[in-house]
């Protein structure tokens, strides 16, 4: 009966039936008392002495224990980890001479490493051996768990070995032990490859191999694994443990699957395991963190209940989780918590608030602490300041501050400290900085090594480094001692600033006071700030200390080599280069970039290639860093060839620049215009992930600005807005000048306007842009509101400014603006020359106030200054205008007697004035006046067909060419004009082919070549203009008829806006093409062009009556009038002017081909056509409306788009 009690482990019935034979007067023997010592055993842990007293027992009884007696108490001490109970049991067996057998020695291996004495189990395994037992599978087990027990990896594996060596296989308890090392260790991946081999091998873990698999895997990130691990736990028939639980939630928050975490949580709680304080701490951050918080305050408030609390992060993670979602009264139960329930420091928990962004509440509560007597530490104040900075609540902090300086005592050093930090963290270092002097100015400036250091650090990161070398000074002259990282970045701090004397004294310094800096950066650091002072001597007087003392590190020859660069000593780089191949340490990267820096300071790009191809014969591979330092080199050269070259080949070898050479290449490309480059380089570079920044697209502003492309300019700075970027001064002062050559000074304005509201200022270019668009818009009042402005902001105006200003009164006819103009000029200290009094006078002259202009030329005459023949022409030119011809020649003779000789100027000036004359008579009065002066070649063009004339006129026109001011350009304009005029166009054709052929007139200002056909009458005058118009359709007519060269699809005529002589080119061609009933129309995206399809040109030059005869011929005889007229500043045939106003007036802007048969028409015939054409339109338009089709009314300002008319956005 006692063994069936014993197997069952009921030692109190055993003790029981004991005690019975006791009575009834039976002696029990030894089989019973080791029965009952098997019961205890089994009962459960056996406390300390419990062994020792049921020996005792056994020997009370008159028995001598045998060695099962031993055996069971020893393995009983073992269970319950009993050592000392166990060793005496042990050493009393000993003594009786009861001699031990293998299953004593396991019982006493596995006791002394269940109690960490793997020492004494190894000992006692090999003192078996020795004995001649031969060790089982618990041996071998016990012995390995002792191992494992202190982390012994080496010896476990060997003992491993042993017992499969010895025949026996791995079993559940062998697995077990390691897989629990490997767990403990973090050797996560040995721990879950025994579990892999362990299942393999059919052995079954136990309850705390699945949990070490669970938290394991959860650690390694394994999630889903862990889950499965739990499943086969659940379905071996073992009840997951808590620890087992907890390890998987952890893993899943680990992992951020908030919702297997919940589930698992769940399902901990259904299962009847009580969580515990980490499992609450795991769920209440998974809640916090997800911005569950209603669940996160259930949970918490269970928490709580059952008297678990949070830690201080916990709490914290609480508090920021309420207060993003503003739940006060919520954050006012979790304060009461930590105040009452866990009686937590009023001024942690009030930092712990401030920390959350709770500031109010936190700043009450330590406002409470303060009352209290609570004095903040230094870490707790900074931390509260550095919240109150992030919240933005400055004020609030200082008030805080002055509390806290009221009411605690010994605290002015604490708040003035903290209030310099506050104002660095407000990232106003400077203002910390005027504190900080005020203190040392009372005399008080502190002691605390922490309050410099953070004044210090704030001041190098805004990099007011004088001050910060300042703050250094006085903590040497007060005696407090710097940090290494202070003084590492003092000494960098005096190299930024060009002192690296001071900072190499300094390191010394630092050196000798034994603090332990980084000298090998530091050194490095000041080797390459003697070479960007060009101080390279002290560098290598540094080196040579350093070569005679030690080896010299391969950072300090490239600082050398660096500081060589910076001066462009290549020689001398080179020999270090040299010297560190031969005696070492071997060149680097860094080496050889800075040779190749050395020849680019140098200015010797060309040697580039020499250096790199040697490099490459000495098995040296060239990096990336050196291409890109090569390709920005030959960017900022503005060598686009070698630039796209080097680019190229990058492309090539699988490099792609970084953004600042992309940058430097994009703003090179622009520079030359290469819209086509441009534009795949930017695409590449967006394909390497890199967006183009605002420098780029400044770039890409100014490139298509210059080049009047106004629509692209405009999508560029729309792409910038939709990038997020915020435009800056380049911006602004770019797309100003766009709008001002695009004729929309308004929105220039506008651009000023929000250029002034944001800080940024103008460009003198920009206001001067604003200026000349103000005047060819005519907006007076803008334009002295643009120039009022530049004066007050003192910008350093030049002549041509008030010059602008001048014209811009005298095109308003405001004379007596234009003239108090001279006394402001004065004011500014800019003399008036020539040039001005000029402007003045053909101001007078425009106003057909020529005696006014003789005025001003009189008082030249009477100053100091030279008077050229240039304010002579300005007069003769505002009396010819005026028509006042005797006045004209008067002057011109009185120009003589005053001794100035006439020049190209005089001639000009009469020739123009002549092709605006009426009557023939008029312009041969005005031509035989510059004859009597000795120029005779205008009435000769007019009046004699002697073939030696061309080449007086070409031997005139080489002297003009030695000339400045255009000369011989405005000469020939003017002898075209004159020659169009009175028909002598042969001649006129002549001498434009001799223009060209002496580069007066471009070469290409029409071509008809292979798939180019186009025409740039840009700088012609009108009738020179019409000149070459009439000579480029010839050529485009006879090469339409002969299919060569081949036309483009689209023919472009540009004229520009400009006028000469105040006669517009652009209207002078577009009435002359009205007339001719060319397909030629207006171009909608760019103005000042013409455009027209090919097959409609060539339709047009085929079957138009008007390009029958195109060669240009001279009249028989000189006509009695002008054949031109000039009408609203653009000249046109005079016959065709009626006919011209009429269609305009009525019609509105119709077809050209529609024009042209119009203008054909008598004046009765076109009469009728019109009223017709006006009633049909009426018509149409009233069967329209009938039938409720609503059209949008057509201007009748502008012609009907055409298919090749490009159509604006």
């Amino acid at each position: 009966m006692m063994g069936v009690y014993a197997r069952s482990g009921r030692f109190d019935d055993a003790r029981q039936l004991l005690d019975t034979m006791h009575d009834r007067g039976i002696d029990p023997d030894l089989v019973s008392f080791n029965t009952l010592i098997n019961a205890r055993s089994k009962s459960g842990c056996l406390a300390a002495g419990v062994a020792l007293d049921l020996l005792f027992e056994v020997r009370q009884s008159g028995l001598r224990p045998d060695v099962i007696t031993y055996n069971t108490l020893i393995s009983a001490c073992s269970q319950s980890s009993n050592l000392e109970d166990a060793v005496t049991v042990f050493e009393d067996m000993i003594a009786s001479e009861c001699r031990p057998d293998l299953w004593t020695y396991n019982a006493m291996v596995s006791v002394h490493g269940r109690c960490g004495k793997a020492e004494e189990a190894e000992r006692l395994f090999r003192e078996l051996v020795e004995k001649g037992f031969m060790p089982d599978a618990i041996t071998y087990n016990s012995l390995l768990y002792a191992f494992a027990k202190e982390g012994n990896v080496d010896k476990v594996e060997h003992t491993c070995e042993q017992l499969v060596k010895a025949g026996f296989k791995k079993n559940e308890i062998t697995y077990n032990t390691m897989i629990h090392m490997y767990g403990k260790m973090g050797r996560l991946d040995l721990a879950v490859g025994l579990y892999d081999e362990m299942r393999a091998m059919g052995c079954t873990p136990d309850a705390v191999t699945y949990t070490v698999m669970i938290d394991s895997l959860g650690k390694m990130n394994r999630i889903a694994e862990a889950g499965k691990v739990l499943e086969d736990m659940t379905d071996a028939g073992l009840k997951p443990t808590l620890i087992a639980f907890s390890a998987l939630i952890c893993a899943y928050a680990k992992g951020g699957r908030r919702a297997d975490a919940e589930n698992t949580f769940d399902c901990m709680i259904a299962s009847g395991v009580k969580p515990d304080r980490l499992a609450y701490l795991v769920m209440l951050d998974v809640f916090a963190r997800s911005g569950d918080t209603e669940k996160m305050l259930c949970l918490y408030r269970k928490m709580m209940n059952d008297n678990y609390r949070p830690d201080d992060d916990m709490y914290q993670v609480l508090l920021v989780a309420l207060a993003k979602e503003d739940k006060c009264e919520e954050i006012e139960e979790v304060i009461q918590d930590m105040e009452l329930l866990c009686r937590m420091n009023l001024g942690i928990i009030s930092t712990m608030l401030i920390k959350a962004r709770c500031v109010s509440q936190g700043a009450k509560l330590l406002k409470k602490a303060c009352l209290q007597g609570y004095k903040p530490d230094i870490k707790s104040l900074r931390s509260i300041m550095n919240a109150y900075v992030m919240t933005e609540k400055h004020e609030e902090g200082l008030s805080l501050l002055e509390c806290i300086c009221e009411h605690v005592s010994f605290s002015q050093d604490l708040i003035s400290e903290c209030s310099i930090m506050l104002l660095c963290r407000k990232q106003t270092s400077i203002s910390a900085y005027e504190q900080y002097s005020q203190r040392l100015m009372l005399k008080y400036p502190g002691q605390n090594c922490n309050l410099y250091e953070y004044l210090i650090t704030c001041l190098i990161e805004a990099e007011f480094f004088s001050e910060a070398c300042q703050v250094f000074c006085d903590m040497q002259f007060i005696g407090i001692e710097a940090s290494k990282s202070i003084y590492e970045s003092i000494i960098s701090t005096y190299c930024k600033l060009g002192f690296p004397e001071t900072a190499h004294r300094l390191m010394d310094d630092a050196l000798q006071s034994g603090i332990p800096l980084n000298i090998l950066s530091c050194r490095v650091i000041i080797i390459e700030a003697y070479g960007k002072i060009k101080l390279w001597q002290q560098a290598e007087i540094l080196v040579k200390g350093l070569r005679q003392a030690s080896g010299i590190d391969r950072r300090i020859w490239n600082a050398l080599i660096h500081a060589y660069a910076e001066s462009g000593l290549y020689e001398k780089a080179r020999a270090v280069f040299d010297n560190m191949i031969k005696t070492g340490p071997l060149p680097t990267v860094d080496s050889v970039n800075g040779m190749m820096r050395a020849l680019i300071v140098d200015g010797r790009l060309d040697e580039l290639y020499v250096v790199v191809e040697e490099l490459q014969d000495m098995n040296f591979k060239i990096s990336k860093s050196t291409v890109l330092l090569l390709l920005d080199a030959f960017a900022k050269a503005g060598d686009v060839f070698e630039v796209m070259k080097i680019y190229n080949g990058m492309k090539a070898a699988g490099y792609l620049p970084n953004m600042h050479l992309y940058r430097s290449m994009i703003s090179l490309l622009c520079h030359h215009n290469r819209f086509r480059d441009v534009e795949l380089m930017i695409a590449e570079m967006e394909g390497a992930g890199f967006k183009p920044d605002l420098a780029i697209l400044n770039a890409l502003l100014n490139m298509y600005t210059a080049a009047g492309n106004f629509d692209r300019t405009t999508q560029v700075y729309r792409s910038i807005l939709e990038a997020g970027l915020e435009p800056d001064e380049d911006t602004y002062n770019t797309l100003i000048v766009m709008y001002c050559r695009s004729f929309r000074p308004e929105e220039g304005f506008t651009l000023l306007n929000e250029m002034g509201k944001r800080g940024l200022t103008p460009k003198l270019q920009s206001y001067k842009s604003l200026l000349a668009a103000s005047a060819k818009a005519e907006l007076r009042e803008q334009a002295d509101q643009i120039f009022e402005e530049m004066r007050s902001k003192s910008y350093q105006l030049n002549r041509s400014i008030y010059h602008m200003m001048m014209k811009i009164y005298r095109n308003a006819g405001n004379h007596s603006k234009a003239e108090n103009l001279l006394a402001v000029m004065k004011e500014d200290g800019i003399e008036p020359t020539i040039a001005t009094m000029h402007i003045l006078m053909t101001s007078y002259g425009t106003a057909g106030q020529p005696r006014e202009a003789e005025n001003v030329l009189n008082n030249l005459k009477s100053s100091s200054l030279e008077v050229s023949t240039l304010p002579y022409s300005t007069v003769f030119d505002a009396y010819l205008k005026n028509g006042d011809y005797n006045h004209g020649t008067t002057k011109l003779l009185e120009m003589k007697r005053d001794g100035v000789e006439p020049d190209h100027q005089v001639w000009t000036c009469f020739i123009r004035a002549a092709s605006l004359c009426e009557q023939t008579a008029d312009a041969i009065l005005l031509l035989k006046s510059l004859q009597d002066c000795g120029f005779d070649l205008p009435i000769r063009l007019l009046t004699e067909r002697t073939p030696s004339l061309l080449s007086e006129i070409a031997n005139y026109l080489e002297e003009l060419e030695a000339l400045e001011d255009s000369a011989a350009l405005n000469f020939v304009n003017a002898v075209e004009d004159l020659l169009w005029a009175f028909e002598c166009r042969a001649t006129a054709s002549r001498i434009f082919q001799l223009a060209v052929e002496r580069s007066i007139y471009r070469d290409n200002v029409f071509r008809v070549a292979q798939k180019d056909w186009g025409a740039d009458f840009r700088k012609l005058s009108a009738g020179a203009a019409l000149v070459g118009l009439t000579l480029w359709l010839d050529h485009m007519q006879d090469a339409s008829l002969q299919g060569s060269p081949e036309s483009p699809k689209s023919v472009v005529l540009v004229t520009g806006e400009g006028e000469y002589n105040m006669v517009s080119l652009r209207k002078t061609i577009r009435a002359y093409l009205l007339e001719m009933g060319s397909p030629f129309l207006p171009c909608r995206a760019r103005s000042g062009r013409f455009v027209v399809k090919d097959y409609s040109l060539k339709m047009w030059l085929k079957d138009s009556p008007f390009c029958m005869d195109l060669e240009l011929k001279d009249a028989p005889a000189h006509p009695k009038l002008n054949s031109m007229k000039l009408i609203e500043g653009y000249f046109m045939r005079a016959g065709f002017v009626s006919a011209f106003k009429d269609i305009h007036e009525r019609l509105g802007e119709v077809w050209p081909k529609k024009f042209s048969r119009l203008a054909l028409l008598s004046e009765e015939c076109r009469d009728e056509v019109i009223k017709a054409d006006i009633q049909g339109r009426k018509e149409k338009l009233e069967r329209m409306k009938k039938k409720g089709i609503v059209t949008a009314r057509k201007s009748k300002t502008r012609a009907r788009r055409g298919k090749f008319v490009r159509q604006q956005k």
